[in-house]
């Protein structure tokens, strides 16, 4: 089958089926759009969290640190680093407070969209069909007015009919297959700003450690 057959046979569905392949054609649409924005998104978080990192790794204090990255604003952790950073000198709670709200917000942003494909995933086919099951209905209804069941009578209906849940699965598989790769990459990118958080908060540990021993020695 073409393009000009499957074309032929949208066009010459019937309203409720033109409607649900009009609702496909927007999950499908808005899903790629997601699809490519996401894939240039993590692209460049992760490319900014390594160069944050490499900074972070070389620096003397925070306050260089902080100067150096100022530029990076997509990497997950640099965010967590700046949430510290503009903390101050707090209590180890606190900290760990102020920490743990930048881990949410960043979580979110990483996740932002990905419910979207997940209901494309999960709802298009069932879309597709419920087009697909119409349209057979109003096919064996035109049997019922000619009163032949031919395979030239059946056929052309129940084809106008298929199309419906092939732009289903159209629509389902890459926006599955999207959200399943993406999920990985987020949760990824979540368990790194984690374990970073957690490495700030050991520093500031130490950092207090030897206040309180050099306050001490005096």
């Amino acid at each position: 089958m073409n393009g000009d057959n499957v074309l032929s046979l949208i066009l010459n569905a019937g309203p409720v089926v033109k409607l649900v392949m009009l609702i496909l054609l927007f999950f499908s649409v808005y899903s790629w759009a997601i699809i490519i924005y996401k894939h240039r998104f993590f692209s460049k978080v992760e490319k900014d969290s390594a160069k944050f990192y490499r900074i972070f790794t070389q620096g003397r204090d925070w306050e260089s640190i902080n100067k150096g990255t100022a530029s990076i604003s997509m990497s997950p952790i640099a965010n967590v680093f700046r949430a510290a950073f503009s903390a101050g000198k707090r209590s180890s709670e606190d900290m760990r407070r102020s920490l743990k709200r930048a881990e949410i917000v960043e979580a979110v942003r990483l996740e932002k969209y990905l419910t979207f494909l997940a209901t494309t995933g999960s709802t298009t086919p069932f879309i597709g069909l419920f087009g697909t099951v119409w349209g057979i209905m109003n096919s064996f209804h035109g049997i019922g007015k000619i009163g032949s069941a031919s395979l030239a009578v059946v056929a052309p209906g129940i084809a106008e009919a298929l199309i419906a849940t092939a732009a289903g699965l159209v629509a389902a598989i890459p926006a599955v297959i999207a959200y399943n790769y993406f999920l990985s990459r987020a949760n990824r990118n979540i368990i790194m700003m984690e374990d970073f958080s957690q490495e700030l908060l050991e520093q500031i540990s130490e950092h207090d450690d030897d206040e309180a021993r050099q306050t001490r020695s005096v």
